[in-house]
């Protein structure tokens, strides 16, 4: 089965007949790739097909209001980091957690994660990683694990490009630091 476009989807889910079809392809082709984005965020398994599911339920609302000023994928991406970082809030919110604990708890799901495959390299990586402030995270996350452009990543985060630069080249030099110190 040959891979439609994103115009085209969004053009079959416009009409009532296709809007399913249209729609299933666009959960089979975006899903996984923002099931991980959310879970470099979030760390935990569960949490993230949560959230994914709440994804794709605001996707299902809000397509017919999709303007097409971004591309569909950045507008996808929005929902789920906005969804992931509202999840955050939440839960610091629910279990009186200062700012600071969050890093902690991260800490300890990744650790106790019976998902996590990677080796004690990749631990370690994911520990540096979590010890970011929440935007060095999200940025190094999309720049390095996803390869997004910039300019994707200042229309999904509302921020300069200049910032986001910044925030990436300050990030590397935490996780350089953490790297060498433990």
């Amino acid at each position: 089965m040959s891979e439609y476009s994103d115009k085209e989807l969004l053009e079959m889910f416009k009409e009532s007949d296709y809007r399913n079809f249209a729609f299933k392809q666009i959960l089979r082709k975006y899903q996984e790739r923002l099931y991980w984005h959310i879970r470099k965020i979030v760390i935990s398994h569960e949490d993230s097909d949560d959230i994914l599911q709440n994804t794709f339920i605001k996707v299902w609302r809000g397509l017919d209001q999709f303007r097409e000023d971004s591309k569909l994928y950045t507008w996808l991406y929005r929902i789920a980091t906005n969804e992931s970082l509202t999840f955050l809030k939440q839960k610091k919110k629910r279990q009186y957690i200062p700012f600071m604990d969050v890093e902690h708890q991260l800490m300890n799901v990744l650790e106790s994660d019976e998902y996590f495959s990677g080796d004690q390299i990749q631990l370690k990586l994911q520990k540096a990683i979590i010890t970011l402030p929440e935007k060095q995270r999200l940025v190094f996350n999309m720049k390095y694990f996803d390869e997004m452009k910039y300019e994707d990543m200042s229309r999904i985060l509302d921020t300069s490009v200049g910032a986001l630069k910044a925030s990436f080249h300050h990030a590397v030099k935490k996780i350089e630091k953490y790297l060498k110190e433990n």
